[in-house]
C-alpha cells in the first residue's frame, strides 16, 4: 500500500488473543489515532519482568503521522503503558476527568506530567484529529467515566465500544446513553470494534447494585474487624464499602497505595464521597475496638507483594488478622491467578479468620464489569455494523463473539477475529485483510522499556532451574600458565556434602583442559574459557543431567 494513498486502516498491537495491554490503532491517510495503551502483568516464565506492554515500533516508524491517544476508562490494562509510550512518541492524550487523574498519578511518577498535554473530554465533547472527527458516548463499566468512541472518516463511521456492560440501575446512577448509541446506530456503522471477554456467558450482566446488598449484610454480622479486598479502580465497589461502613458506625482504613492514591483522587474530582473523620491511618487500627474498624485493601488477585497477601501471613507491620475477624474478597480472581487467590484464602482460614471469597454470584460480593451475550447482542443491534471485530480476549472469546454478531445479521465473510499485527484495509467501503505489522511484546524490567531481550529471559531460566558455576582460573600474566589450582563456586546447583567430589573432580578436568591448551598453543583467554565453559558443561550433564550457567573468569596476577 502506498503510503499516501488515502486507506482507513484498523489494526491492534494489544489486546486480541489476551486480556490486557489494549491498543488499538486507527489510521487514515496520514494521521494516526491510538486508542488505549494499557500493560499485563507477566506470567511465572518471565522472571524478573515487572510489566509488558505493547511493542509500537510500526508507530514509531510512523511518528510524524501519530496524532494522540484517546484512552475509553482508566484501568491498567488501558493505561498502565502510557508513560512508557510517551518517553517515546510525545503525543496529546485525551480522556475523561477520572482517567486523567490516575494518568497523571502515573506521569508525576515517571516525572513526565510537566511535558504532557492532557486534554479533558467526556461523553459530548467533539473533536477532530486531521481528517478524522472523533466523538463520544457514555457505558457502563466497573470504574467511573467510561467511553465509547465514534470515528467519523472519509470511509464510513468506526465505533470502539470500551469495556462495557448494560446495568440498568448503575451504583453511581451513571446510565449507559442507550439513546445516543441507537442515534450512532441509525445510519449503520461501517465497522465495530466491541469488547469480548463475558462473550462466552450467557445472558445479562448482574447489576451492581447487588453487592451493595451482600457487603452491608456482611458488616453488620460481623462482629470484630472487617478487612475487605477489591480493585483499587472499581470506585463504585468503594463506596458501597463506605456506606456499609457509615451504616455499621466503622471507621475505615486504606491499606496498599494504589487504593491510597486512587481513592484520593476519587474523592478530589467528586467521585467518591466519604465523610468527614471516617477515615484512619493504618497506626490508628488498634487504638479501636475491632468492631470499629474497617480496612480496605489492594491485593484481591493473590499480587504476593499486596497488603491482602501480607496480611494473610501476618507480614503487614502493626496490623493483624485474628480469629473471628471477616475477610471479604470482592473481586473475581482473574483468569491465572487462581493459585495465589487460593492459597491467601488458605492462609486466613489458618488465622481462623471468617472468609467470604469466590467468583460472582457464588459469594455475591462481585459481579463483571463486562457484558454477557445479551449486553454483546444489544451493543450489535444498536450499533448495526456491515463489518465487526471482536477485541479484547482470548481465541475463544473472540470465536464466540462472532458468532453472537452473525446470529443478530451481521452477514458471514463480514467479521474478522485477527491476531495482533493484523490490519483490516477499507476502501470504497469495502474491507478486507491481506497484510500484516510488526506487533509483539515489550518487557519493562525495573524502569527500562524494551532491556529485556529474549536472550536475558533464558538465561534467567537457566539460573532458575540449574543454577550457576563459577571457575575463577588464576593465571600467570607473562607465562600464561595456572599458577594455583582452580576454584569452583557453585550456587543454586549442589550442595554440601554432595558437591565435595564432584567439584575436585571437576577442578582436575579444568587443569587438564587448560594444561592441553598450553601445550597446543591456543592459550588465549577466550580460547580458555570456551574451553572450560564446553568441556565443564558436558561433565556435569553427565555427572547429574542438569545444565547450569557456567561463567569461567581468569584472574591475571
Amino acid at each position: 500500500m502506498s503510503t499516501t494513498e488515502k486507506v482507513l486502516s484498523i489494526f491492534a498491537l494489544g489486546g486480541l488473543h489476551e486480556v490486557g495491554k489494549n491498543m488499538y490503532v486507527i489510521q487514515y491517510a496520514d494521521d494516526i489515532i491510538v486508542i488505549d495503551c494499557g500493560n499485563k502483568f507477566p506470567d511465572e516464565s518471565l522472571l524478573g519482568v515487572d510489566l509488558i506492554i505493547p511493542d509500537i515500533s510500526y508507530l514509531l516508524e510512523n511518528k510524524e503521522k501519530v496524532k494522540a491517544i484517546i484512552v475509553t476508562h482508566g484501568h491498567e490494562d488501558h493505561i498502565g503503558g502510557i508513560p512508557f509510550f510517551l518517553k517515546k512518541l510525545n503525543v496529546p492524550v485525551y480522556a475523561t476527568r477520572f482517567t486523567l487523574g490516575l494518568i497523571e498519578l502515573k506521569l508525576t511518577e515517571h516525572k513526565l506530567l510537566r511535558d504532557t498535554e492532557l486534554v479533558e473530554i467526556n461523553a459530548q465533547s467533539n473533536i477532530d484529529i486531521g481528517n478524522i472527527n472523533v466523538n463520544f458516548f457514555k457505558v457502563n463499566h466497573s470504574i467511573p467515566d467510561c467511553l465509547g468512541i465514534v470515528f467519523k472518516t472519509p470511509e464510513g463511521k468506526i465505533v470502539h465500544t470500551g469495556d462495557f456492560k448494560f446495568d440498568l440501575t448503575p451504583a453511581n446512577n451513571e446510565h449507559s446513553d442507550i439513546h445516543k448509541m441507537a442515534e450512532i446506530g441509525k445510519d449503520g456503522v461501517l465497522l465495530l470494534l466491541s469488547e469480548s471477554t463475558n462473550a462466552e456467558r450467557p445472558g445479562l450482566t448482574p447489576s451492581e447494585q447487588i453487592v451493595e446488598e451482600h457487603v452491608l449484610d456482611a458488616f453488620r454480622k460481623s462482629n470484630r474487624k472487617v478487612i475487605i479486598s477489591t480493585f483499587a479502580s472499581n470506585i463504585n465497589r468503594v463506596q458501597q464499602v463506605v456506606a456499609a461502613a457509615q451504616k455499621t458506625n466503622r471507621k475505615l482504613a486504606l491499606l496498599g497505595r494504589s487504593m491510597v492514591n486512587v481513592v484520593q483522587v476519587a474523592m478530589e474530582r467528586g467521585y467518591l464521597d466519604v465523610p468527614e473523620g471516617m477515615l484512619i491511618d493504618q497506626d490508628q487500627i488498634n487504638e479501636l475496638a475491632p468492631e470499629q474498624v474497617a480496612i480496605l485493601c489492594t491485593g484481591s488477585q493473590g499480587e504476593p507483594m499486596a497488603a491482602l497477601a501480607r496480611l494473610s501471613t501476618s507480614s503487614f507491620r502493626g496490623v493483624e488478622v485474628l480469629a473471628g475477624d471477616t475477610v471479604i474478597l470482592a473481586a473475581g480472581p482473574i483468569p491465572g491467578n487462581e493459585k495465589n487467590v487460593s492459597r491467601i484464602v488458605d492462609n486466613f482460614f489458618e488465622l481462623g479468620a471468617k472468609v467470604i471469597y469466590g467468583s460472582g454470584s457464588s459469594s455475591g460480593m462481585h459481579v463483571s464489569g463486562h457484558g454477557y451475550q445479551e449486553d454483546l447482542k444489544l451493543m450489535l443491534t444498536l450499533m448495526r455494523p456491515t463489518y465487526f471485530i471482536p477485541i479484547h480476549g482470548e481465541y475463544r472469546m473472540l470465536y464466540h463473539h462472532r458468532q453472537l454478531a452473525e446470529s443478530i445479521g451481521v452477514e458471514h465473510g463480514n467479521t474478522f477475529i485477527l491476531k495482533n499485527g493484523d490490519v483490516v484495509d477499507i476502501k470504497d467501503s469495502v474491507a478486507r485483510q491481506t497484510r500484516k505489522i510488526p506487533a509483539g511484546n515489550t518487557y519493562i524490567d525495573g524502569i527500562g522499556a524494551g532491556d529485556v531481550a529474549e536472550i536475558v529471559l533464558r538465561d534467567r531460566k537457566q539460573l532458575s532451574e540449574d543454577g550457576m558455576v563459577v571457575v575463577v582460573l588464576t593465571m600467570s600474566k607473562t607465562e600464561r600458565k595456572l599458577v594455583s589450582n582452580p576454584d569452583t563456586i557453585t550456587r543454586g546447583f549442589v550442595f554440601g556434602g554432595d558437591s565435595d567430589e564432584l567439584i575436585k573432580d571437576v577442578n582436575r578436568l579444568i587443569s587438564k583442559s587448560v594444561n592441553e591448551l598450553e601445550e597446543t598453543n591456543r592459550n588465549q583467554w577466550n580460547s580458555i574459557k570456551q574451553s572450560v565453559r564446553k568441556t565443564v558443561g558436558q561433565y556435569l550433564f553427565q555427572q547429574t543431567r542438569k545444565k547450569p550457567m557456567i561463567l569461567p573468569i581468569i584472574i591475571e596476577i
